[in-house]
C-alpha cells in the first residue's frame, strides 16, 4: 500500500477517492463467501486497487489474499459510491471509496485459509442466514440483485 502511504505523506488526513474491488464469491450450493474483519463485521473479500492493476484482478487477488479462495471469472454486479459511503480511519484519514463488486461462480479452489491479521474468520453462509454484524451494502447488494444472486 505503498501509494496511499505516500499520497499521505503529500496531504495529511484530507479526503481522498480511493476506488476498490470486493467480489461475490457463491459456491455451487448458492451460498456466498464471507470474511469477519478484525472489527467484527462480516463482508464480501476486498480492498483497494495497486498502481497498473485492473479492478478485476484486484477482485481476484483480494479474495486469494484475505480467505485463501481462488477464483477466475468476475461478472460486474454494480458500482457503489458518494457520500453515504465516506469514511473517517481512527487515524483520522478520510476518503470516498468507488467499489466495483463483482460476482463470481468460479470457484477454482475452495480451501479457506485466513491470514488472522485482516481476516479473522470466513466462510460460506446461505443468503438467508448471514451473521448478524453483515455489512449493509452487502445486503443492499441482496437486495437489488435477488436475479443475479439466485
Amino acid at each position: 500500500m505503498g501509494y496511499i502511504e505516500d499520497l499521505r505523506k503529500i496531504i495529511g488526513t484530507q479526503p481522498l477517492i480511493l476506488v476498490g474491488a470486493a467480489v461475490i464469491v457463491m459456491d455451487k450450493d448458492g451460498k456466498i463467501l464471507l470474511q469477519q474483519r478484525p472489527e467484527g463485521v462480516w463482508g464480501l473479500p476486498g480492498g483497494l486497487l495497486e498502481l497498473k492493476e485492473s479492478a478485476q484482478d484486484a477482485g481476484k487477488r483480494e479474495v486469494w489474499e484475505e480467505t485463501g479462495v481462488e477464483i477466475d471469472q468476475l461478472q460486474l454486479v454494480d458500482v457503489f459510491s458518494g457520500e453515504q459511503y465516506f469514511r473517517k480511519l481512527p487515524n483520522g484519514d478520510e476518503f470516498y471509496p468507488v467499489t466495483i463488486v463483482y460476482i463470481s461462480k468460479d470457484i477454482k479452489s475452495s480451501s479457506i485459509k485466513i491470514d488472522g491479521i485482516e481476516t479473522i474468520d470466513a466462510g460460506f453462509f446461505d443468503m438467508q442466514e448471514l451473521p448478524e454484524d453483515t455489512s449493509p451494502l452487502i445486503r443492499k447488494v441482496i437486495e437489488q440483485n435477488p436475479d443475479l444472486l439466485g
